[in-house]
């Protein structure tokens, strides 16, 4: 008796931890971007989970192909367009040189982990961060309601005007 009801009990953990592994995976949304800068071509790749709730969670975000000799800022942030035609603004947290609300992270191999929320690129220009993301952005703007939202990257404030490096995985909170 004490045999069966292990043995139930782990085929009922083996499919609570492969319906939580799906869900995982059939929420998660990639998105990619090929660009070419000082004649290398980047073959970029982001991925985020496509919701997320409207109370707010720590999301991870993983990347690939980005150039390591370019920062980026990976964060939660209003788009309009494709991907580098206009800058993703406002996102949410703002500036958060402190670190203290984990909406953003810097990906940056000079600077990268000296700082809060900040790390190096991985080979082939690959990263692996959490973000917390909430659809209340700092200007009072609401995702999905006034604009849309979504999970970028974003060139760094050393070169905040390149608009190559965007890369926009759009977000709908429930």
């Amino acid at each position: 008796m004490r045999a069966e009801l292990v043995r139930a009990a782990l085929v009922t953990t083996a499919a609570t931890a492969l319906t939580l592994g799906l869900a995982t995976s059939a929420s998660a949304a990639t998105a990619t971007r090929t660009v070419v800068d000082g004649g290398t071509t980047y073959n970029l790749s982001v991925t985020a989970p496509g919701t997320a709730s409207a109370a707010g969670q720590v999301v991870h975000v993983s990347g690939s192909g980005f150039n390591t000799g370019q920062g980026v800022y990976v964060g939660l942030c209003a788009v309009e367009g494709a991907p580098g035609a206009q800058k993703p603004t406002p996102c949410l947290g703002g500036q958060d040189e402190s670190g203290a609300t984990g909406a953003s992270h810097w990906v940056n191999n000079t600077f990268g982990g000296m700082f809060a929320n900040s790390s190096k690129f991985g080979a082939g220009g690959t990263f692996e961060v959490d973000i917390y993301v909430n659809p209340n952005l700092a200007d009072g703007t609401v995702c999905g309601v006034d604009v849309e939202c979504a999970v970028v990257t974003r060139a760094d404030h050393l070169d905040t005007n390149d608009r190559k490096y965007d890369v926009h995985v759009p977000v709908t909170f429930q």
